[in-house]
């Protein structure tokens, strides 16, 4: 594995009363990628984000930021945020607030200015950088939030819903901003509970839920882990056809296929039996004119990993301090 833009082993965190909201972590996030952190309400995704960024305290476990422990405060030098629910000053103009945060990231004077000219530009701000966010739609200050977080060129930046809010052209637009900053180099770290957008523009994944991490890869190494973890069959194919003779659907039947509008549906093991198959209905000369393997999507996938028993767990301990990081 490459450089790694986070690295977190066995993060933990137990609320006061016991209740456990990260349940021993372990997360791998390559640099220079876009990764999403999916899981329903309440499965820990706001509270590790947190704990990253020295929010919240982790009950145990370690973690690093670029390579810096995420303890010590140069681990978030080369970090934007835009957090979910977020609530700008009402005195402030679009450009207020970015000034206001680069600032806070260390800008100033001519680069400060040319920075967030550049970045409300990129997300469609700059006609309305001078109107004070009171004045703006829900859609417009998530756009001033984007902004903000990627100020200063940072390294990695943490997203936590931010196409809420937006239309389906103002989802899109910011996609592109987001495949912009990754292009460039940035790691992007995506919250979202909109699946088929983290289906659509993540490189790589992970599904949390009650605090676990459930399963981590690319979106197909998801859905595939998840069909063989249900004991699935492999992949559902689509086979255009002409006739089909009595005795060979048969023998279709029998191996599951399904009647379709001018061909069927059959279950294989894997794709390197769609050969062998086109093959055996050429040989009963059955004509052959389009092979479709079907997969299921994203949202599917993480609907029935959820849908798995969870996983048996002991009272949860009480908090021991951490050690500090060395250097704080």
């Amino acid at each position: 594995m490459g450089e790694l833009a986070i690295e977190a082993k066995a993060m933990r965190k137990v609320y006061r009363g016991g209740v456990e909201a990260l349940r021993g972590v372990d997360l791998d996030v390559p640099a220079g990628c876009c990764f999403g952190l999916l899981g329903p309400n309440g499965a820990g995704k706001s509270t590790l984000v947190k704990t990253l960024l020295g929010i919240v305290h982790a009950t145990e476990g370690s973690a690093k930021l670029n390579g810096v422990d995420y303890r010590l405060p140069a681990s978030r030098r080369d970090v934007g945020y835009l957090p979910e629910g977020h609530a700008f000053p009402p005195y402030l103009t679009g450009r207020g607030v970015c000034r206001y945060f680069g600032r806070l990231a260390g800008l100033r004077g001519k680069e400060l200015e040319r920075e967030i000219d550049e970045k409300l530009e990129l997300v469609g701000m700059a006609g309305r950088a001078d109107a004070k966010v009171t004045k703006f739609s829900k859609g417009m200050k998530q756009r001033v939030g984007l902004a903000q977080a990627l100020l200063g060129k940072p390294k990695l930046v943490f997203l936590d819903e931010p196409t809420d809010g937006l239309d389906p052209v103002g989802r899109t637009e910011i996609r592109s901003v987001i495949r912009k900053a990754v292009e460039a180099g940035t790691t992007v770290f995506f919250n979202s509970h909109l699946l088929a957008e983290v289906e659509v523009i993540c490189d790589e994944l992970a599904i949390l839920n009650q605090g676990e991490l459930l399963m981590q890869g690319s979106v197909g190494e998801i859905k595939e882990g998840v069909a063989a973890s249900k004991g699935g069959k492999g992949l559902r194919v689509r086979f255009i056809t002409g006739e089909v003779p009595g005795e060979v659907w048969e023998e279709l039947r029998h191996e599951g296929g399904e009647r379709e509008p001018n061909g069927f549906t059959l279950f294989l093991e894997d794709r390197e039996r769609i050969p062998a198959k086109v093959a055996q209905l050429c040989q009963a000369e059955v004509k052959v004119y389009e092979v479709t393997p079907l997969q299921g999507n994203l949202e599917q996938a993480f609907v029935s990993l959820l849908s798995a028993p969870p996983t048996p767990t002991a009272p949860a301990a009480p908090a021991q301090p951490a050690p500090p990081a060395e250097g704080a």
